[in-house]
């Protein structure tokens, strides 16, 4: 049975949740290193780096109202951008939570030291051990530490404030853009995560009293609050101090406390550097041991994490993992320098964040905020933005971590979670109706000759090659011919049957052109009449050359035929082995080529149009709503799709084949293939399938189809028709 967190946190928890998750190794230790990148004009570093936060943090709030539940980062992208990106969001939040908080506690004992001789790591893994223990205790006593910390805190830093304002010197500014722009953006990369912690509330929405109310005034506000304090005890920092006294400090605002308020400004910046630290690690703790604890529930991890206490309510498994692992860091790691590249990690997610959004907007999921981000989706595009720019300050080290994480919780979803999931993110639906919608209007285009608002367009050449061999019977050309005839005659087209004669390079083609055997004639005699019978125009010649398949090609493109039509045997040995001269035309021939594995043709009434996962190719839409027509037959959809499957993409697909079907001028109907093997397709007159791309299947044409018992026309677009590589694969991975 799986239990729920109770709600038990107020406003006053969650401000001081998501305050103590931000002031700390961001104001208390990383001001000394952006000083020497850029130099007074640190000051506007904090407040552009408060600004761009905020898309995060509105997008973070609006997904936390519709899904009020733990794990936060992590939930949004699962439920937005797929179980793929959800657990790399979630593994690489929890360790960059895990990362900060050991980072918090190493970082607050230096201030600690200025009043007692104590080693660094002891120290650190005692409050390290504390807080895990407070967090078993449960969110409820959490949250209260956090509100007293916090309240302490602001009071001692209020004081440095105040009481330093009236010490400020203008010449400690200038010059202000000592780093350019470039150490601008630098500073402001390196004091980003100052602010990271303003969103991990959410990871705790599920134990916040209304938290449509709730969530969004907590992370706004103290977002903003945060923002003008960082800026006011940066500008009284840089204002209170010599140039360069501050910079690469272990403790600079006790440094500037000293220069204005003596030993008692000392001690009070050393007790809200702890109280601040404490408090960063602690919602540290809290927080990042949620991301485990919501992915075991989604099955991303092993379900034991999922286990709540009986007697705290709270996720004991979970909590000691996280627990563990930040003492072994605390223990074993620099953590500064791990810091730094979970850094980088956490602008990419909130980059994640905000397109999260943009995809439940845009999906067709059940999705109602209590509260919405203003200005989208230009709010959303900005954040994204800025955080991809913001990342490429981060340094080489920052980024090439962050792409270790990525890959390492992309393995772990590989071989763990992907066979244990049955879900896709909404931003995967939401490719996926694009997609259709596309190729909705370009098969609209070829089906009725015209745009969707109405514009009529000018149609391919109405004549249809029909390429033959010696080896080809009277009824196999039958077959052939009335197929072709079928394609044009709405269209008043023409036929043109040639036969191709390859003669050895050593003999001369003059005279193998001019010797025509009884059985040619025939041959042609029966042609014919077999045109007469059409009502379409036909015309019948023959072709002797060195290299048959150049031949065809070269035909083709001297007559601008809009398809050639020709005989495929897909399945026999020569062509498994060594490949099939077909193969060849297909690549150059300058229009659609159609492979026919004949096995009679005669006014079919089933007509499969068959997909093999991706939407139905427009030219296969088209000449199967032309064969039908022609035949007074009906088109069915086969379409393969296992019981497992989501309901959303389901529900996609099928209106999709509604809305394509609306398209034909001749009845349609559907029919799902099941992937387990347990279906199979009705009784058809003839199956119409799409090219296998080489490039995404590999080897030659697909010869693993199961050959059904009629004739199969395998068509391959021109490439002018044909999609790219990258759209082939965004179809095959979306339907």
């Amino acid at each position: 049975m799986v239990k729920h967190l109770e709600r038990d946190l107020g406003l006053g928890s969650v401000f001081a949740i998501s305050i103590g998750a931000m002031i700390g190794s961001g104001i208390f230790i990383l001001p000394a290193l952006a000083l020497k990148l850029a130099g007074p004009a640190v000051v506007l570093a904090y407040l552009l780096a408060g600004a761009l936060v905020v898309p995060a943090a509105l997008s973070k709030s609006e997904m936390a109202t519709a899904m009020p539940e733990a794990g936060g980062t992590y939930i949004y992208i699962e439920r937005g951008m797929g179980p793929l990106l959800g657990t790399v969001a979630g593994v690489g939040t929890w360790f960059s939570l895990m990362f900060k908080s050991a980072l918090a506690l190493v970082g607050g004992v230096p201030y600690l030291v200025l009043l007692f001789d104590l080693p660094v790591k002891p120290v650190a893994l005692g409050l390290a051990a504390f807080l895990i223990g407070v967090n078993l205790l449960g969110a409820k006593q959490t949250g209260r530490l956090q509100v007293g910390i916090v309240v302490i805190m602001l009071a001692a830093l209020g004081w440095f404030v105040a009481g330093s304002a009236g010490s400020v010197k203008p010449t400690n500014y200038e010059p202000f853009f000592v780093g350019g722009w470039e150490g601008l953006l630098a500073a402001t990369g390196l004091v980003f995560v100052s602010y990271a912690g303003v969103t991990k509330v959410a990871s705790v929405a599920e134990e916040i009293e209304n938290p449509g109310k709730n969530i969004p005034l907590g992370i706004i506000g103290s977002l903003v609050f945060t923002t003008l304090l960082y800026v006011a005890i940066v500008a009284v920092m840089v204002g209170v101090t010599e140039a360069g006294s501050v910079a690469g400090s272990l403790t600079p605002v006790a440094v500037a406390a000293e220069a204005t308020l003596g030993n008692k400004g000392v001690l009070a910046v050393i007790g809200a550097a702890i109280l601040a630290l404490v408090s960063t690690a602690n919602a540290g703790v809290l927080s990042s041991s949620r991301y485990p604890f919501a992915m075991s529930r989604d099955r991303l991890v092993p379900t034991s994490f999922a286990t709540v206490s009986e007697r705290f309510g709270t996720p004991t498994k979970a909590i000691t993992l996280t627990g563990v692992i930040v003492l072994v860091l605390i223990a074993f790691v620099p953590i500064l320098e791990i810091a730094k590249l979970a850094s980088a990690f956490q602008i990419l997610v909130f980059v994640l964040v905000n397109l999260a959004v943009v995809a439940f907007r845009e999906g067709g999921t059940d999705y109602a905020p209590v509260f919405e981000s203003p200005l989208y989706p230009w709010m959303q595009g900005f954040g994204a933005l800025s955080g991809l720019v913001l990342l490429t300050q981060m340094g080489f080290v920052a980024l090439a971590g962050a792409v270790v994480i990525t890959l390492g919780s992309f393995s772990w979803y590989v071989v763990y979670a992907r066979q244990r999931v049955r879900r896709e993110g909404v931003a995967t639906d939401v490719v996926r109706r694009r997609v259709g919608r596309n190729v909705l209007a370009e098969t609209e285009t070829l089906v009725t000759g015209k745009t969707e608002d109405g514009t009529l367009v000018e149609r391919d050449g109405n004549e249809v090659l029909v390429a033959l061999t010696r080896e080809a019977s009277i009824e196999r050309e039958r077959s052939l011919l009335r197929f072709a005839a079928d394609l044009v005659r709405s269209r008043d087209g023409r036929v043109v049957v040639i036969r191709f004669d390859e003669v050895p390079d050593q003999a001369p083609l003059d005279h193998a052109a001019e010797v025509q055997s009884p059985a040619d004639v025939r041959f042609e005699q029966q042609t014919n009449a077999l045109a007469a019978e059409l009502d379409v125009d036909v015309e019948y010649g023959e072709i002797v050359s060195h290299d048959t398949k150049r031949a065809i090609v070269n035909f083709a493109g001297y007559r601008g035929v809009s398809a050639v039509v020709a005989e495929h045997e897909r399945l026999r040995l020569r062509s498994r082995l060594l490949g099939d001269p077909i193969d060849w035309v297909v690549r150059h021939a300058p229009c659609n080529v159609l492979l026919i594995e004949n096995r009679g043709y005669d006014r079919p009434q089933q007509i499969v149009l068959a997909s093999e996962g991706g939407p139905y190719d427009p030219t296969m839409s088209a000449i199967a709503n032309s064969i039908a027509r022609e035949t007074d037959g009906q088109v069915i959809f086969q379409f393969p799709m296992g019981d497992e499957q989501p309901n959303q993409r389901r529900q996609t697909i099928e209106t999709y084949q509604a809305e394509l079907a609306e398209l034909f001028s001749v009845p349609v109907s559907m029919h799902v293939l099941r992937t387990d093997g347990g279906d199979k397709l009705p009784d058809p007159d003839i199956v119409i399938r799409r090219g296998t791309d080489n490039r995404l299947r590999g080897g030659s044409e697909s010869h693993k189809r199961t050959a059904v018992d009629c004739t199969e026309v395998t068509v391959y677009p021109h490439e002018s028709r044909s999609p790219g590589l990258l759209r082939r694969l965004v179809e095959r991975i979306v339907f």
